[in-house]
């Protein structure tokens, strides 16, 4: 004889079902959450940070950056500035070389002293980076700007001017850079105005410095962000704009930029650590900073006549130039594979 249910386990019963359909509301809930609650740049960052080796690549640019910025307070907190002579920690008798082991380096001199003049050389390094890092940022700023507008008119519009700006480009690309901005640079330094001394000022060989090279390296961009257009600017949301009235500005800037946004910050995280060596080598060839304005590459100049009596001064600015634009190419592959996962990786 079959009993019927007790009341009790009826209850027990519904309570359950009760909590087991909260507990998956609940659940789909968050899973709703966390699917629609990050942005792409989120996503982005997300993935960045599983990726050990940008983080490294970024922590390092970080602190090289931060020593950069605060070169001035660094070099007072040394006690020696860039120029600053400390005739003490040379010995005239043996060529004006360092006193001590590796360059003179001590507690008064954490990274030693150049040869010859008795300049600190941490102090020179962190403006040297200073420098290198200005010219390389502001650089690829302008020529990102520029690559971007022109690459978005020549995607856009097409025809004759796609035609014109597209030639524009290849004439650019095809020219030697380095050996055209080493000619052009002189030239234009000794045309403009100089200083008391009679020399270039200091401040306007980095104005035409960042200008020569951000002459020739925004026809990259400005490739990038037209092939980028072509593929856009017949899809259904430019052609919805166009309906709706929308002026070419508004195309343009409000609903083209945004959907390339992604390779633009790629060519710019690239082009940052290039206009670094770019400037650097200038540098080491006397195009660009000259001694005694502290820089990167004119301390890898200046110490190649040194190097058998005192390898330090080559070792220390080299290393340090090779990590810093080492750690951002490593940097911007990470944001290269952060913003497009489905790239394949090497």
């Amino acid at each position: 004889m079959t009993m019927p249910p007790h009341p009790t386990d009826a209850t027990d019963e519904a309570a359950l079902v009760e909590e087991r359909s909260e507990a998956a509301a609940d659940g789909s809930a968050m899973a709703a959450a966390a699917i629609t609650g990050r942005s792409p740049a989120q996503a982005a960052w997300a993935r960045l940070k599983r990726d050990k080796v940008s983080l490294i690549a970024l922590t390092v640019a970080v602190l090289f950056i931060l020593a950069a910025v605060g070169a001035p307070l660094l070099s007072a907190l040394g006690g020696w500035g860039p120029i600053t002579p400390d005739n003490s920690a040379i010995n005239p008798d043996t060529g004006n070389y360092p006193i001590g082991s590796f360059g003179g380096i001590s507690a008064k001199h954490l990274l030693g002293v150049e040869p010859g003049t008795g300049y600190d050389l941490f102090a020179r390094i962190v403006y040297g980076m200073r420098t290198s890092l200005m010219v390389g940022f502001v650089s690829a700023v302008l020529s990102t700007v520029v690559g971007v507008v022109v690459g978005l008119a020549a995607g856009y519009f097409g025809g004759w001017i796609d035609a014109l700006l597209s030639r524009i480009m290849d004439v650019v690309l095809a020219f030697p850079q380095l050996l055209f901005i080493i000619a052009l640079t002189p030239v234009i330094q000794n045309s403009l105005q100089t200083d008391t001394h009679g020399g270039t000022n200091e401040n306007l060989r980095l104005l035409v410095l960042i200008v020569n090279i951000s002459a020739f390296a925004w026809a990259y961009t400005a490739r990038l962000v037209r092939g980028q257009v072509l593929s856009l600017r017949e899809r259904e949301f430019v052609d919805a704009a166009r309906i709706m009235g929308a002026g070419w500005q508004h195309i343009l800037f409000r609903q083209l930029l945004p959907n390339i946004w992604a390779p633009i910050l790629i060519s710019f995280a690239l082009a940052v650590p290039a206009n670094i060596t770019t400037e650097a080598a200038l540098s080491y060839l006397g195009v660009g900073v000259v001694p005694p304005a502290p820089d990167l590459g004119s301390l890898l100049s200046d110490s190649a006549q040194w190097f058998l009596q005192d390898p330090t001064y080559l070792f220390i600015p080299g290393v340090l130039l090779l990590i810093l634009v080492l750690a951002l190419n490593l940097l911007g592959d990470g944001v290269r594979d952060a913003l497009d996962p489905r790239a394949n990786r090497s």
